[in-house]
């Protein structure tokens, strides 16, 4: 069905035609029948759909064609800072031939040019959870007068702890008699059924089946390989393929970094984005890949919600995910709107384990190969040292998924009040850790100051650096390990040489035996409460008088 066959506004229709839009998805479809009729929705869509156009032209719709939603403001609620920017550009395509305005707020950036844009009046707010509420607790931000209310990516919200933030938004808001309140999730679970149910009025359910996109349009393989081949596996793929673009999935953040750089030793132009990273920084990469200024992106699940790049020809999942979920995710990326996609899966002895529910998920075994040594390519980076940029991230290992993003404690003051941590971005952990004013180590002048003769070495040749560094000088006594505060206590003294009591200058072997002319065992002096330590110290205040 294509958009002109709806009786939509021309001045929506333009903004349609600019934006390349002509025959709708599913998703788009079953919104566009269903919200025109001012009913609420809550919709199972996975990522790739269309469901932004969808909930987008069903509110110009009806902000243009119905005189009573005048001034009405949208709420559009995100879990991360690259759906948010992407939501906007959206918007202000679909907008482009009406005066209304589109604006995203999140953190990790500076407040001035929010502010600004609030002050000059916004239609649709974009927005993730954090910001929005620091913006409306400073009182820059107005939610009295919101219409239309849009939950995207509800089910990673919930996974990101960002539940109660959800709930207190919503009684910034007017009641839902008062609006329409649409909710996108990639799957329908208990927590999001029960924000449907709490939350709006009698709403309908629509479910665009995810098996359509994972089994049927995507050309999917997974490869048995032990870690160390992982990369030199990933080099030959990239070798024989040459594909034009590919987003290749991590598990971790130092991962991700490291992979990415070794991508680049091995000839292949590459970037890396992690939540971590200062907005600016991730935007630039983003941008740099869409542009097409390199074709491969290295990723985390959670960094990379949000990224739309049109035709993309593979996706490689260098982790196996750890949440089936995550899978549809990934490889959905490859195969937007219909389109066909290739998806390499790499499955090692750490993640095998995980396999068994991803197939259940997608209810289909994929189709499976062990890796062979005609698979693989010279890895030029082995051996390498990597030199990090460290972002400030909790731990190396630390999960960029369900399980990695707590919602941290809620200690620091608000916008209104000054000296704020970010609430913006990754959840509560992740958020204060990315002020718009942190730099990483490297460019903070850590007194660690990093040796740039050890990059590009191998790991024998930054060992013999070491030995040379850190051995001790030609000529030195090795034996006396003493601090120097003991050597000007007394000389230094050999194991079992002699050494003088306190009193008597009675010398006595080092091992407790008299040595010449000293005085017999039973003549020696009592231990005193200087030298008979805690135990005897205990004993002489509580212990029976001889």
């Amino acid at each position: 069905m294509n958009f002109t066959e709806f009786a939509l506004h021309e001045d929506l229709l333009k903004g349609i035609a600019q934006a390349g839009y002509e025959t709708c998805t599913p998703v788009q479809e079953q919104v566009l029948k269903t919200s025109l009729a001012g009913d609420d929705l809550y919709v199972q869509s996975q990522t790739g759909t269309g469901k932004t156009a969808a909930y987008l032209v069903s509110i110009i719709q009806e902000r243009l064609s119905n005189p009573e939603n005048d001034g009405k403001k949208t709420l559009v609620l995100v879990p991360t800072r690259e759906l948010a920017v992407q939501v906007e550009d959206e918007a202000k395509k679909l907008l482009s031939g009406t005066s209304l305005k589109a604006f995203s707020f999140y953190g990790g950036v500076g407040y001035k040019a929010q502010v600004e844009a609030i002050e000059k009046g916004v239609d649709f707010i974009v927005g993730t959870p954090g910001r929005i509420i620091d913006l409306k607790k400073g009182g820059q931000l107005d939610l009295s007068g919101v219409g239309f209310l849009v939950i995207d990516e509800a089910d990673r919200m919930f996974d990101m702890g960002f539940y109660p933030d959800l709930r207190e938004i919503l009684k910034f808001i007017p009641n839902p008699e008062a609006r329409q309140t649409m909710l996108f999730s990639a799957t329908l679970n208990t927590y999001v059924k029960n924000l449907a149910w709490e939350y709006t009025r009698d709403a309908k359910e629509i479910t665009i089946e995810a098996e359509n996109i994972t089994v049927d349009e995507i050309d999917q393989s997974l490869i048995h390989v032990s870690s160390d081949k992982k990369l030199p596996l990933l080099l030959g793929i990239l070798n024989r393929d040459k594909p034009e673009s590919v987003l290749i999935f991590c598990n971790t953040k130092k991962g991700c970094e490291i992979l990415g750089k070794r991508l680049k030793i091995n000839g292949f132009e590459s970037g890396f984005i992690i939540g971590d990273m200062q907005q600016s920084k991730r935007l630039e990469t983003l941008n740099n890949f869409k542009a097409g200024k390199f074709s491969i992106l290295v990723a985390t699940d959670v960094a990379a919600r949000g990224i739309d790049v049109n035709d993309l020809a593979m996706v490689v999942n260098y982790d196996l995910p750890n949440e089936p979920e995550n899978y549809v995710h990934r490889i959905g990326r490859t195969a937007r709107a219909g389109k066909s996609g290739k998806a390499y899966t790499f499955c090692s002895e750490k993640d095998v384990y995980d396999l068994p529910v991803i197939e259940r998920y997608i209810d289909k075994q994929i189709p499976s190969s062990v890796c062979s040594d005609d698979q693989l390519a010279e890895d030029k980076s082995k051996g390498v040292y990597i030199k990090l940029d460290t972002y400030g991230w909790g731990g190396d290992d630390e999960r960029d998924s369900r399980s990695g993003y707590g919602r941290g404690d809620k200690k620091g003051g608000r916008f209104d009040k000054g000296g704020r941590g970010d609430r913006d971005g990754r959840g509560r952990r992740g958020e204060r850790g990315e002020r718009s004013d942190r730099k990483p180590r490297s460019e903070r002048g850590d007194k660690r100051e990093f040796d740039k003769s050890l990059e590009g070495l191998s790991f024998e040749e930054r060992m013999e650096v070491y030995k040379k560094k850190y051995s001790d000088k030609a000529g030195e006594p090795r034996g006396d390990k003493r601090s120097k505060f003991d050597k000007n206590k007394r000389p230094y003294e050999k194991r079992g040489e002699n050494r003088f009591d306190k009193k008597g200058g009675k010398n006595f072997n080092a091992k407790g035996g008299q040595k010449g002319g000293g005085k017999s065992p039973a003549q020696a002096p009592k231990k005193t409460l200087e030298n008979r330590g805690i135990v005897g110290f205990f004993k002489s205040l509580f212990g029976k008088k001889k």
